[in-house]
């Protein structure tokens, strides 16, 4: 039996290979011949880099860049099997826990560090990026990444500014010129893990959404809105590009709207990246069933998760799907309307979180062994029906 163990991460805990080792092992006590194919998977937020790295074989590459408040930091990114693909999580380089205390105000944090680790990627010859936005310290809309990547942005007496591009500086910009962009970054396609649709600006926007939680005061909010707002109206003016109204334009602070503008990237859902990013249709091939899961599930979960595009994807080619979860909730029976066929809990009994997590590995390698003998039984049920006369 070909079985595909594809999980998501269990947050602070397992990363999503550990998780498929810990459910193999269980697989393997009933049937011990079983062909367990382990694709980690993510859902293009935190863990995505590491899942996709343990997927194709690939390796981390950590690189010293600029942090949100200015300071070095180091962070990583995975350069896959292929050689040929980057993932990055903008959080790396330019997240929220790099800006601490008084550095955490989104009137001064930039992007740069985000465009830096781009152009290492471009320079060791990724021809595709792939970059999850989430967790972003900065609400520059994406103005110092573009820096880093070659974009002069221009004041009004036709300078060059110098300092780095951040929330509060916005309003200087009264020019664009991409011209010297590092042709690497163009022959580049980058793809921007994004599943959240909020807009550039306005109470839906980057600034009123997501500002306070990077440390903005109502007045701080007003000012970074008009400021982005001021941005799209540049470049719509010397890029050509409309960005405001763009779902998803306003996540990481406008990242969305920047990765577009000056990158020409396009969005897509973070789960459809992983499955095309782990050829997950070609693992899928001549399966008999799936088992994926996550660290909760619950009726989201049928709704851009890890476990229902996994799902999707193993419905298209006739293979049921079981999802176990650290914990499920009263309403997760939603999912079945969604292709998930199963739901099995990793914990068998009540206990507290941190026992859970302890003995995690255990818990989800027995729960794959009630999945399988689960399922022994109703292969044996089908055949004592199709023996009737």
């Amino acid at each position: 039996m070909k079985i595909i163990l594809a999980p998501d991460s269990f947050k602070g805990n397992l990363t999503s290979l550990q998780v498929a080792t810990a459910l193999e092992k269980g697989i393997k006590r009933v049937l011990p011949k079983a062909n367990c194919v382990k694709v980690p998977m993510a859902d293009g937020g935190e863990g995505t880099v590491q899942s996709l790295v343990d997927a194709t074989g690939g390796k981390f590459i950590r690189k010293k860049v600029t942090g949100p408040a200015g300071q070095q930091v180091s962070a990583r990114y995975g350069l896959l099997a292929d050689g040929e693909t980057a993932v990055i999580e903008m959080a790396e380089a330019s997240g929220l826990p790099l800006a601490l205390g008084k550095d955490r105000n989104p009137l001064k944090t930039t992007s740069y560090g985000t465009g830096e680790l781009l152009l290492d990627a471009a320079k060791r010859g990724a021809k595709k990026i792939i970059i999850g936005i989430g967790g972003s310290a900065t609400n520059d809309g994406g103005v110092g990444m573009a820096q880093a990547l070659g974009v002069r942005f221009l004041d009004a007496k036709g300078k060059e500014i110098q300092q780095y591009g951040a929330g509060g500086m916005l309003e200087k910009i009264k020019q664009i010129d991409a011209k010297n962009v590092n042709p690497l970054i163009k022959k580049a396609k980058i793809v921007v893990a994004c599943d959240v649709n909020n807009p550039l600006c306005g109470k839906q926007g980057a600034s009123h959404v997501f500002g306070p939680q990077k440390g903005a005061t109502p007045a701080m909010v007003k000012k970074l809105d008009a400021n982005l707002k001021h941005l799209a109206k540049v470049i719509k003016t010397d890029l050509k590009k409309d960005v405001i109204n763009r779902k998803g334009a306003g996540a990481a602070g406008g990242l969305g709207a920047g990765l577009v503008a000056f990158t020409g990237a396009t969005m897509k859902s973070g789960i459809d990246i992983v499955l095309e990013a782990t050829n997950i249709d070609t693992h899928l091939k001549g399966a008999a069933l799936v088992i994926t899961g996550e660290g909760r599930v619950d009726f989201q979960t049928a709704f851009g998760k890890t476990p229902s595009g996994v799902a999707k994807a193993a419905r298209k080619q006739g293979v049921p799907t079981v999802a176990i979860g650290g914990g499920i909730t009263d309403d997760a029976n939603g999912v079945f309307a969604h292709g998930i066929d199963g739901l099995e809990s990793a914990c068998a009994r009540d206990m507290p979180l941190e026992e859970a997590i302890s003995h995690s590995r255990a818990h989800l390698a027995n729960a794959a062994e009630r999945v399988l003998r689960l399922i022994l039984i109703g292969k044996k049920i089908a055949l004592r029906q199709k023996r009737k006369p």
